[in-house]
């Protein structure tokens, strides 16, 4: 039964892409309000995705459990409409209920190439739009049905930048950065009926594991980063989005967001909440212009 401390005790959330960064940090947050998580992705123990990173399913289902929920790790290619179906299925065997579907699937960056459309490979622009958009399609058709059983439940759309992201330096990477945000405010207007809030969020300048790697820099060492990247000053890690996602899932009234696109920065204001690291990064009160120069500077995807 859910308590003041487990509000979430009795849910059943699906974080799709939970492997590392934003995805893994989600998972452990609606963990730690006691719901029981099925995290999804291709890197195991056992064999690592394109993105050839050490992070595994296994390990966020662990962290998942430890937080105080129940993690399951469930190996899932979501761009394999037959993997997703069998996801879901697992799911309905189990629990016979989905409360909460967060799309966080990304898994891009190997395929992207600095070459305007036309010298951009074919079979490679369509991979890009495929691991970013198709994934979350594919997701969303299988899982919402499950959730459609139930009474009310929330989707989840993880993008990077909301609405004010100019060109960003790759055609398949900028169309699926704005095709995210757009998922969620669709599937609002779609899910309204039938009491289900859907909406997209973002996080700001975030210490993920790539970005981390990226700059040489680990989650103790990252202010030395700042000294040549100032927007480090500003950074967050994936946790204070995931604390973000959990509060809205344990909110009672969270429809009042539905079809928008809130940042990290946003949710932490509403909730009052803090970072794993206790403070309070707000990527919203940085000048617009050096947060548009950052989201194209040519760094890795943040989640």
């Amino acid at each position: 039964m859910p308590t003041e401390d487990h509000p979430l005790a009795g849910k059943v959330a699906l974080v799709a892409g939970a492997t590392r960064g934003c995805g893994r940090a989600i998972a452990i947050e609606l963990g730690a309000l006691g719901a029981t998580v099925y995290g999804s992705g291709r890197s195991t123990r056992s064999a690592r995705s394109p993105m050839n990173r050490p992070e595994t399913i296994e390990d966020t289902a662990e962290l998942v459990t430890a937080a105080g929920g129940e993690g399951v790790a469930v190996r899932c290619d979501h761009a394999d409409a037959d993997d997703v179906a069998a996801l879901v299925g697992r799911i309905r065997r189990d629990h016979a209920r989905l409360d909460i579907l967060v799309n966080d699937v990304w898994g891009g960056d190997p395929f992207v190439q600095d070459k305007p459309l036309w010298e951009h490979p074919l079979d490679v622009t369509l991979a890009v739009l495929r691991n970013g958009v198709e994934t979350h399609l594919i997701t969303s058709h299988f899982a919402i049905p499950l959730m459609l059983e139930g009474a009310g439940g929330l989707v989840v759309e993880v993008g990077d930048g909301k609405g004010d992201v100019p060109y960003r330096g790759n055609m398949s990477y900028d169309l699926v950065k704005a095709a995210v945000v757009r998922m969620g405010e669709s599937l609002a207007h779609e899910l309204e009926p039938h009491g289900i809030t859907a909406l997209t969020v973002t996080p700001g300048w975030l210490r993920s594991e790539a970005m981390l790697d990226y700059f040489a820099v680990t989650e103790q060492t990252w202010r030395e980063a700042a000294e040549r990247v100032p927007y480090f000053s500003h950074s967050e890690t994936p946790h204070l989005l995931g604390r973000g996602i959990a509060a809205l899932a344990a909110d009672p009234d969270r429809n009042r967001f539905a079809g928008q696109c809130l940042g990290s920065w946003e949710l932490m204001r509403v909730y009052d909440l803090v970072d794993a690291d206790g403070a309070r990064p707000d990527w919203g009160a940085v000048d617009l212009e050096a947060r548009l120069e950052t989201l194209v500077s040519g760094t890795p995807d943040p989640g």
